[in-house]
């Protein structure tokens, strides 16, 4: 492609409406975060509210909240992320009381909310630390800013929210003690089952009457992209966890998910399935009967060895991210406070929950958002009456609300903010109860002037080296394709012997997290404004090769069962571009 091509300005991406909140299934681990938010936040609060103390519940929901991480890891890496994520909640709280304890100052307090908003967004896009995100932390410390506080309360009030945060780790530990390999176990159930989907759709007269899309068609190119970022995400999981006798076994199953996807016409979706519920239950983890014993540790070694890339080099691509959500806070603080509102960090708060990767999914996050709390609010006019009857009503109403949000927002992010909506709300409450109408009208103004300044400042700091980074993948994702056909090229295909594997399964786990990189940059690229023209073709025939490539080296690898004329022309396909 020529770079006249490059230089040519593409207009604005279209901003989505159809779709935008219709309702998905729900996760297949619902019920672990709503139980475990409940479980780690009523003895606390129960316990504030036997004391009479129920005005220091902010403070044990700092910690308590924190139960709602890491549910997609395995226990080894959840027990570290957990305790990153404490220390990270009560750092950001503690800035967020001693700076609130040094000045009653309500723009300094909206500047610092803001900073804290736009550090928390880059550390928890920066370590992948999975949902809820930043959102959380940021709601606690952005209404901490505005909680009346002196110096030497702030010690006893990290310690409650510390030791909080302690009871959550182990509620977030507890279930490793009767299914300690249950994320693991999933990661790699939802991998077969994506795989297995994809690979129906390929199959002639399948029950699902799922029609084939040939393999060069746009449909088929996004549908295999979205199923190798499952199974490349399942990868993942795995990498977290510890070197065992099960982890091994579940590699093997991901490999036959990799072919599945590499070669969908050749691999058995029911037999996918039947792995796929086999792994959802209690027995051993189900083993190929297909895979030659050098074979089964195909992706053990060589997956390890791609890793990930260091810390320091995924901050340089959030920079317009942070910038945005230091500013659209900022703004949006501002503008409360010039309507004079008393909370405006509600406004702070709704524009940090809209950022994603670009500013195409910033406006859908954005519609979610707005209609989430405008339907909260009417939920919140229902409850409040019946949550003024006793502060234990209060406090159990609230308990149901945390379950409920988590229960609903892997459907919609916007059917989720209908419970935390009024859940916040009620919060405030804790210490005396409060005047209900003029809390419905500050949130329904916070919550318009969150999402309008938040998206304009989305608009207004753009992210000019997204065609960039592109272009870098584009290199990167090539470059693997030619590694992987020069690999298999070096085999006489007359012989029918095959590449050291110790060099061809890293090379071939390189292609395919190359090209996952690549899609997920291309998306991210093309929902972002004021960019010059992306190379959209080119991107599709790089994937279209390198999943070409992917398919000659299961048959090389002899995953595939092949006759001998197929398997020895797998060199020369490969290479072809």
């Amino acid at each position: 492609m020529s770079s006249a091509t490059h230089r040519r300005p593409r207009p604005p991406a279209r901003l989505p409406l159809a779709g935008t909140l219709r309702l998905n299934r729900p996760s297949d681990i619902w019920f672990k975060p709503a139980l475990s938010v409940v479980a780690a936040v009523a003895p606390p609060n129960l316990l504030l509210l036997a004391l009479g103390r129920l005005d220091l519940a902010m403070y044990t929901m700092a910690g308590s909240l924190c139960a709602l991480y890491a549910h997609n890891r395995p226990y080894a890496a959840r027990a570290r992320a957990l305790a990153w994520v404490v220390l990270g909640m009560t750092g950001g709280l503690a800035v967020a009381l001693l700076t609130a304890s040094l000045t009653a100052n309500t723009v300094v307090l909206v500047t610092v909310g803001a900073l804290l908003a736009a550090a928390q967004k880059t550390l928890c896009d920066a370590t992948r630390v999975g949902p809820p995100g930043n959102i959380v932390l940021t709601f606690i410390s952005s209404a901490s800013l505005f909680v009346p506080q002196t110096p030497g309360q702030i010690p006893g009030h990290l310690v409650l929210a510390l030791a909080a945060g302690a009871w959550a780790w182990l509620i977030g530990m507890a279930p490793g003690l009767a299914r300690p390999h249950g994320p693991e176990r999933r990661a790699t159930a939802q991998a077969l089952d994506v795989a297995a989907a994809y690979a129906a759709a390929h199959r002639p007269g399948d029950s699902d009457g799922a029609p084939a899309v040939g393999p060069t068609g746009t449909q088929d190119g996004h549908a295999r992209a979205r199923a190798a970022a499952a199974v490349h995400a399942s990868w993942q999981t795995l990498l977290w966890a510890r070197d065992s006798e099960p982890r091994r076994a579940l590699q093997r199953l991901l490999v036959r998910a990799e072919v599945a996807l590499a070669a969908p016409t050749d691999s058995d979706p029911d037999r996918l399935r039947a792995w796929a519920r086999l792994l959802r239950g209690t027995g051993a983890v189900p083993r190929p009967d297909d895979l030659v014993d050098d074979d089964e540790l195909l992706g053990l070694d060589a997956t390890l060895a791609v890793g990930q890339p260091p810390l320091w080099r995924r901050f340089g691509p959030l920079a317009p991210l942070a910038v945005r959500t230091a500013l659209g806070c900022a703004l949006a603080g501002y503008v409360s406070l010039a309507l004079g509102i008393g909370r405006p960090y509600w406004a702070l708060v709704t524009a940090a929950s809209l950022y994603q990767a670009n500013v195409t999914l910033t406006w859908s996050r954005g519609l979610q958002r707005v209609v989430g709390n405008l339907v909260g609010v009417l939920a919140f006019a229902v409850l409040v009456p019946l949550a003024h009857l006793h502060q234990a009503v209060l406090v159990l109403v609230c308990l149901a609300l945390n379950f409920g949000a988590e229960a609903l927002i892997s459907r919609n992010y916007w059917l989720g903010s209908v419970c935390v909506t009024p859940m916040a709300l009620l919060i405030t409450e804790f210490a005396r109860y409060q005047d209900a109408g003029e809390l419905i009208t500050e949130r329904v103004v916070d919550t318009l002037v969150g999402a309008l300044v938040g998206f304009a400042a989305a608009v207004a700091v753009t992210d000019r080296r997204a065609g960039d980074r592109l272009g870098h993948a584009l290199m990167a994702a090539e470059r693997a394709r030619e590694d992987v056909a020069h690999l298999l090229a070096e085999a006489p295909p007359q012989s029918r012997s095959r590449p050291a594997p110790d060099a061809l399964e890293p090379a071939r786990r390189t292609l395919a997290a190359a090209l996952v990189h690549l899609r997920t940059t291309a998306d991210a690229a093309a929902g972002e404004w004021w960019q010059r023209a992306l190379p959209e073709e080119q991107v599709m025939a790089v994937e279209q090769a390198g999943h070409r490539t992917l398919a000659a080296t299961a048959r090389r690898q002899g995953l595939l069962a092949r006759t001998a004329a197929r398997d020895t022309s797998t060199g020369a396909e490969a290479i072809r571009p």
